[in-house]
């Protein structure tokens, strides 16, 4: 059995392949009409044609298709693993450029590479799977009508393979409204489109062939509860949406059966619920409390509301049920997360409850957390010394600013001397989340309690090579 996940499929010099020609010539339909071989259909009559044979297919791809991007990633680099900490991708990925010890052949391997996403936020929040950005230095959301837009890893989950990406676009951009995968029928029509082997926007359609399948891979990794469909996915779908007839997105696609034809895996929807919050972690990102968390999987209900916190102050209970947010109506959990993303201190929310089946307003004034000093942090949790990486440095190792953190020191006995990390190594993230700033590594290291496991990434860079690593760290 061959099972293939990466889909960030290598696309060398894809650009014109060729011309097609139909026949030794070409007759115009003057001429056919003229030989009386045919005649044109009447322009009222080819509307109403046109119209018969539009299909819920049709519909799904014009209404969706503004809100997919294709994933077009630079430099994908070696995975090494000095850590003794296997990543899930060495799986998934067919990296033949891998070798014995720092100094083997083909340490570095320069292409692009293509997948797919989606948008879930007006202000430039794609989903896509973890595996199609887990390798990359550079990553561009591209999309329909040939806008390009610079894309941010925010956060990624290797266990669920689910990424979060940010991109700054010049105005507010069309979403896909996520469905449910918990009634989801053998049989019902579902709809993919990505970006297969490069082909930008493709749509295709198919059925749920099965669902809660479970795929193990070598070294016992294993995706499981994922939706088997027929609808054709091929590399380059991966992080694509699968929807259902209304357009609703029932499935992140990520997996296909490589000794098969049109046997394809998606991601359920209601996992993708279930990782959201936690990865767009809205009150650690914008440094706000509100105090409220809210089941993501059912209907809105609130299941916890931390003490001392303006949800409380505000009088919400758990049990509780939303129902608005600022005149908003909150249909799932996750809405109420996505309609944070941008707040700030001092921000106002009026929101609307149920308590026992009766109406409740709320009015919460959300308020700011303080900063952590992500370098004294760094440094007594893990032993590292760290500052920004400046434009210049950047520049000159071929990153972008903001990619990471500096080494600039090791404490000796230190976790991350144990972990043989070192000095001009860089900090690309921690855990779930990348690392831009300081302050981004205080707001993850804050919480840290002695003894807990904390996964890093670390880039390393050579004259000769790059190499990403991952592993994990004791904080001391």
């Amino acid at each position: 059995m061959r099972l293939l996940i990466g889909f960030g499929v290598a696309v060398l010099g894809l650009g014109t392949v060729g011309t097609m020609w139909l026949g030794s010539g070409s007759v115009d339909a003057a001429e056919r009409t003229r030989a009386g071989q045919g005649s044109a259909t009447p322009r009222g009559a080819a509307d109403e044609n046109r119209a018969a044979r539009r299909s819920p297919v049709v519909d799904v791809f014009e209404a969706s298709r503004d809100a997919v991007v294709n994933i077009s990633s630079k430099e994908i680099i070696t995975v090494r693993n000095p850590f003794g900490f296997e990543s899930i991708f060495e799986d998934f990925f067919d990296m033949p450029f891998r070798g014995p010890g720092l100094d083997g052949p083909q340490r570095q391997l320069t292409r692009t590479s293509v997948g797919s996403g989606f948008v879930i936020h007006s202000d430039g929040y794609i989903v896509t799977n973890s595996h199609v950005v887990a390798q990359t230095a550079e990553r561009k959301a591209i999309f329909a009508d040939g806008r390009e837009f610079d894309a941010q890893v925010i956060a990624s989950d290797p266990s669920r393979d689910v990424a979060i990406l940010k991109i700054d676009a010049d105005q507010p951009l069309p979403t896909l409204k996520l469905g449910r995968s918990d009634d989801l029928m053998i049989g019902e029509t579902v709809i993919a489109i990505g970006n297969p082997l490069g082909y930008q926007h493709t749509v295709t359609a198919g059925v749920v062939s099965a669902i809660d399948r479970d795929l193990q891979f070598a070294r016992n990794r294993t995706l499981s509860g994922l939706i088997q469909t027929d609808a054709s996915i091929n590399p380059g779908n991966s992080g694509g949406p699968l929807l259902n007839v209304l357009g609703e997105l029932i499935g992140v696609n990520t997996a296909i059966r490589g000794d098969a034809q049109n046997i394809g895996f998606a991601i359920p929807v209601d996992r993708l619920r279930e990782v959201l919050p936690e990865l767009l972690d809205v009150e650690r990102l914008y440094r706000i409390v509100c105090g409220l968390s809210v089941d993501t999987l059912d209907s809105p209900n609130v299941t916890a509301v931390q003490p001392g916190s303006p949800a409380e102050k505000a009088g919400i209970k758990v049990g509780d049920v939303l129902c608005q947010i600022d005149g908003q109506p909150i249909h799932q959990g996750i809405d109420f997360s996505i309609a944070l993303i941008g707040s700030q201190p001092n921000r106002v929310i009026d929101l609307e409850l149920q308590r026992g089946g009766q109406p409740v307003a709320a009015r919460v004034k959300l308020i700011g957390r303080p900063l952590p000093d992500g370098a004294a942090l760094a440094r007594a949790k893990l032993g590292l010394v760290l500052e920004e990486l400046s434009n210049e440095v950047a520049g000159d190792w071929g990153l972008k600013p903001g990619s990471g953190l500096l080494i600039t020191g090791v404490e000796p006995e230190s976790p991350a001397e144990a972990a043989r990390i070192q000095r001009r190594d860089v900090l690309l993230g921690v855990g779930r989340h990348a690392v831009s700033s300081l302050d981004d590594l205080g707001h993850l290291l804050e919480d840290a309690r002695s003894g807990e496991l904390i996964t890093v990434s670390i880039l390393r860079i050579d004259r000769r090579f790059k190499q990403m690593m991952t592993g994990e760290l004791t904080v001391r």
